[in-house]
């Protein structure tokens, strides 16, 4: 299991062909066999993200859909419909950020201004509900505009979808959550609910307010529907901002569960200021 990149996180995972949009000083270069990720965005052509290297780790660079669980799945353990279920460890003792960020995407359509990716996610020991997931990346003269879906095929599911963006590490960040989830001894997002505590982090919060993120001269504007926002900032390389439809170990801690044929969708809005 862990010289496979498609379920070792740690496991280097190739770029694969690139393709790129953009619209005036904005450039996206969207990479659908490496995960559906967005491999780099270029404004005034200075580089945002983390890029990718020869031994890049497929958890560790440029932005990618995660789906169908966002973040730790404790131990790869959870309980759904009456059945227990082992998802694959792919970092340490836990299943982190689902399977769609290590598989190859389908790229369907696409244009000068948006691209649409599509993913059929499989039905076996990685995750045994199937079922499918959608994104859509719109790009405007200043901003990004990211949607992403996931949808139960003929069984219901769990699931918890949200974007993982490496951002090149900014020179300051601006975030004022309102609420913390505590973490345990593993490492994973507990109850009952705290109020902040101080950096680094690498914590889920609740957060309803535009997170603002600077460097180099230039500030973007994050917004979302999702009120869990994940912050890895311990890195002293790039720092996560990361909006998602519920808490790590949601499956546990907070489970949604899709009926047959029904999905979950959010939007998450990058704006350069």
């Amino acid at each position: 299991m862990g010289s496979d990149p498609r379920v070792d996180a740690m496991a280097p995972l190739a770029a694969g062909p690139v393709t790129t949009i953009g619209v005036g000083a904005v450039a996206v270069d969207i990479a659908p066999e490496a995960g559906g990720r967005i491999a780099q965005i270029r404004v005034d052509g200075i580089e945002q993200l983390v890029g990718h290297g020869d031994d890049s780790a497929a958890i560790a660079w440029g932005c990618y859909p995660m789906v169908p669980w966002a973040g730790r799945v404790r131990h790869g353990r959870f309980a759904s419909e009456g059945r227990h279920h082992h998802l694959p460890l792919n970092l340490g003792v836990h299943a982190i950020h689902g399977v769609g960020f290590t598989m190859p995407w389908q790229l369907p359509s696409h244009g000068p201004d948006h691209a649409e990716l599509s993913l059929s996610m499989p039905q076996d020991e990685r995750w045994p509900f199937g079922g499918s997931a959608h994104q859509r990346i719109e790009v405007g003269h200043r901003h990004i505009r990211l949607t992403l879906s996931a949808t139960a095929g003929e069984q219901a599911m769990p699931a918890t979808i949200g974007w993982h963006p490496w951002f090149r590490k900014p020179d300051r960040m601006q975030f004022e959550p309102r609420m913390i989830y505590p973490r345990d001894a593993d490492g994973i997002a507990i109850r009952p609910l705290t109020a902040p505590t101080p950096g680094p982090w690498d914590d889920c919060f609740i957060n309803d307010l535009p997170v603002l993120v600077e460097r180099g001269g230039q500030r973007i504007r994050l917004t979302s529907d999702c009120v869990h926002w994940v912050v890895y900032d311990a890195a002293a390389h790039a720092t996560c901002v990361e909006p998602q439809s519920g808490p790590p170990d949601a499956f546990n801690l907070e489970p949604i569960v899709l009926a047959p044929h029904t999905s979950v969708a959010a939007w998450f809005l990058l704006e350069w200021m």
